[in-house]
């Protein structure tokens, strides 16, 4: 693969963590609500949605972006992010879907194409 393209990867990497975590960090206030008020689009129970949901959206983006099972960390966020598109947003019109399928094309983008140039899973 050419530099810029390791270049590339990194960046997209860090880019998309970044903003995925702006997405996911302000959920984790609701683990201390009572009662979890949370959608549960896949039937486990909104206290299992919430934490799925900050394991796809937190805890992953982080391993993300500091390049830690990179590809691994990318799976969560994907089915995170299919979800919320085709199963929470599933009978919204295409602009509320599309922000989510972004997500996950990036991230899909990622598992492929490896962690780019400067990650810890490159050392």
């Amino acid at each position: 693969m050419k530099p810029d393209s390791k270049l590339a990867l990194t960046v997209l990497r860090v880019g998309f963590s970044l903003l995925m975590l702006r997405h996911g960090i302000p959920k984790i206030n609701m683990l201390f609500e009572s009662p979890i008020e949370f959608a549960d689009p896949i039937g486990v129970g909104p206290l299992v949605s919430l934490i799925l949901t900050l394991i796809g959206e937190v805890v992953c983006p982080i391993l993300i972006l500091i390049g830690i099972k990179t590809r691994l960390a990318t799976i969560p966020v994907i089915i995170t992010m299919l979800v919320a598109a085709f199963i929470v947003h599933g009978s919204d019109p295409f602009q509320k879907k599309e922000m989510a399928i972004l997500f996950a094309l990036g991230f899909i983008v990622i598992l492929i194409g490896g962690p780019g140039k400067f990650s810890i899973d490159k050392k």
